[in-house]
């Protein structure tokens, strides 16, 4: 059974927005950091977007007043609202949770090594 499901890639012009979603199945998911990475071709991995279990986020700059990551722990699914999606943007997006639930653990450097990661889905920003 999959811990983290991703839904809601797709394909996108220039300008416009995708709402990722990453549902969960881990019982103590309310307790957990939870962030999103993106894995492009070519590129290094760069994590995204990250929030603690007070609500507290980063963001990478690529990103920040672009993007905005969100959880509902009654739905244990988090989710990655893009906004301004530009052709940089395109890439394979994993979902992750894990850590302790506070920052330093949930630091944008973390996300990639959470215990828990999505099968990943794809985003493609073109004309």
């Amino acid at each position: 059974q999959l811990e983290l499901v991703e839904s809601g890639g797709g394909d996108v012009q220039p300008g416009g927005s995708l709402r990722l979603s990453c549902g969960s199945t881990i019982n103590w998911f309310s307790r957990q950091c939870v962030g999103w990475f993106r894995q492009v071709p070519g590129r290094e991995s760069e994590a995204v977007a990250t929030m603690d279990r007070n609500y507290r986020t980063d963001y990478s700059d690529s990103v920040k007043g672009r993007f905005t990551i969100s959880r509902d722990n009654a739905k244990k699914t988090f989710y990655l609202q893009m906004d301004s999606l530009n052709l940089d943007d395109t890439g394979m997006y994993y979902c992750g949770t894990g850590g302790d639930g506070l920052f330093p653990y949930c630091a944008l450097a973390a996300v990639q090594n959470f215990g828990q990661r999505g099968q990943g889905i794809q985003v493609t920003v073109a004309s």
